[in-house]
């Protein structure tokens, strides 16, 4: 299976690490993830905040080189990606007049090539947990991990379409499938502070504070996340006496998979001394 791979900005920068586990997941999956050529910023989190026109071109652009690949749909890593992908998305599915427009704009034409969807909705959905679990290597043996899933990824429900935006559970079922104990806690949907982490730092440490709290009496080991600037926010805005540590749901699916820590590029993460797992091992099966 082949889809078209938008990795967006931070896939390139920031969260290379979490671009490295996505396609080292995804092949020993046997999903062939094809980027998307010459792609651009998506508009988040700044054009759609300017510039409502622009940010859904600047999606929409994306989406039109996608649908010249002419493979099964378009899937991103990204949250923040995933949500102004599925905005324009919608926004174009309204009125075919649109499709038009945009194409003039953009200097390319527009087909719609169905939902973009989350690599985390790829591989639960389209891949499957049975899949999953034949490929499992080296179980994560009860491993408690708190799913994090944060705003964009559920949120508005009627653009992402995907899980329930309250209480969702497609993450915890993959790390079920691994051999991992996922935990009930409560704030699995609360805001991380996301792009204020500049702007505001003291609020979305107080915000990052309080998702470690929640997650550490619940019993959590750990945090699991599939947005960039989530995990960002974990590691790097949180107060000094708080050492949990945030891994991208690939991170932990490698290493079930029977992957390095280095294969996986978990050393490369923003605090890398966080992570106790990178103690597992320089080696790994292969698939």
């Amino acid at each position: 299976m082949k889809v078209a791979y938008y990795p967006g900005c931070s896939s390139h920068g920031s969260a290379a690490d979490y671009d490295r586990s996505a396609r080292v997941v995804a092949g020993a999956l046997g999903l062939g993830l094809v980027e998307v050529p010459d792609w651009n910023c998506c508009g988040a989190s700044s054009a759609h905040a300017l510039d409502h026109q622009l940010a859904l071109d600047l999606a929409g652009r994306n989406l039109a080189l996608a649908a010249q690949l002419d493979l099964g749909g378009v899937v991103t890593p990204c949250a923040a990606c995933y949500s102004r992908l599925n905005r324009a998305h919608q926004w174009l599915g309204e009125d075919r007049r649109r499709w038009l427009d945009l194409a003039a704009r953009v200097e390319r034409p527009y087909r719609d090539v169905g939902k973009p969807r989350s690599l985390l909705e790829l591989v639960v959905g389209a891949i499957g947990l049975p899949a999953v679990a034949e490929r499992v290597r080296r179980p994560l043996q009860g491993l408690k991990v708190a799913a994090y899933y944060g705003c964009l990824m559920l949120r508005p429900p009627e653009v992402a379409r995907f899980d329930d935006p309250e209480n969702p559970r497609s993450m915890d079922d993959l790390l079920r499938t691994l051999g991992a104990n996922p935990v009930r806690w409560g704030h699995k949907t609360e805001c991380c502070g996301a792009s204020l982490s500049v702007s505001r730092p003291e609020l979305v440490r107080k915000l990052v504070d309080d998702i470690l709290d929640n997650a550490a009496a619940a019993g959590a080991e750990c945090l699991a996340t599939a947005c960039p600037m989530c995990q960002a926010n974990l590691e790097q805005r949180r107060s000094a006496d708080r050492t949990m540590p945030a891994y991208y749901f690939t991170d932990l699916a490698g290493l079930a998979f029977g992957f390095s820590p280095v294969d996986l590029g978990i050393a490369m993460h923003l605090d890398s001394s966080l992570h106790p797992l990178l103690s597992q091992g320089q080696g790994g099966d292969r698939p």
